[in-house]
């Protein structure tokens, strides 16, 4: 009997029933820790995996609506290049018009200070020529022919009025 004298065998028989008493009784309830601990560890890697493809997926809404955002900036710079072009076109239009309709009243203007200029011409050549033959007449008429020319005037009078 000198093997159950030995402190290490009993330490070893000791271990060896805390052993199979551990698994005959605390194996259920460790591996339900366990398979808990698994299904966590499950749910967490699956609820990764489903954050990962939804972050991909809007990694790739973002990339997309990036893509159009910079397609729609070009779309408009190109529109405003062609807004631009047209309102430049327009106001060479404008200023061309413009010039044609000053040109048009200065040529208007120049007519009417030609027309004035004949006018004040003719004017002062009429009141030249009354002028000269009222001193050519009065120059050729005697006091006599005068009186003659007073007294027809007055006999017409009554016919040039009526």
């Amino acid at each position: 009997m000198g093997i159950f004298q030995d402190a290490q065998i009993w330490a070893t028989l000791s271990f060896l029933f805390f052993l199979f008493f551990m698994w005959k009784f605390g194996k259920d309830k460790l591996l339900a820790a366990l398979d808990s601990r698994i299904e966590n560890i499950r749910k967490e890697i699956e609820t990764a995996e489903s954050l990962r493809i939804e972050a991909q997926e809007l990694l790739a809404q973002y990339q997309r609506k990036q893509r159009d955002a910079a397609k729609e900036a070009t779309e408009i710079v190109e529109r405003a290049k062609v807004h631009a072009a047209e309102i430049q076109k327009q106001a060479e239009q404008n200023i061309a018009d413009i010039a044609i309709r000053r040109e048009q009243q200065l040529q208007e203007r120049l007519k009417r200070m030609e027309q004035n200029a004949i006018q004040e011409i003719r004017t002062y050549a009429a009141a030249l020529a009354v002028k000269a033959t009222t001193e050519i007449i009065a120059r050729q008429m005697d006091r006599k022919t005068n009186e003659n020319l007073i007294e027809q005037s007055i006999k017409h009078l009554p016919k040039q009025l009526g």
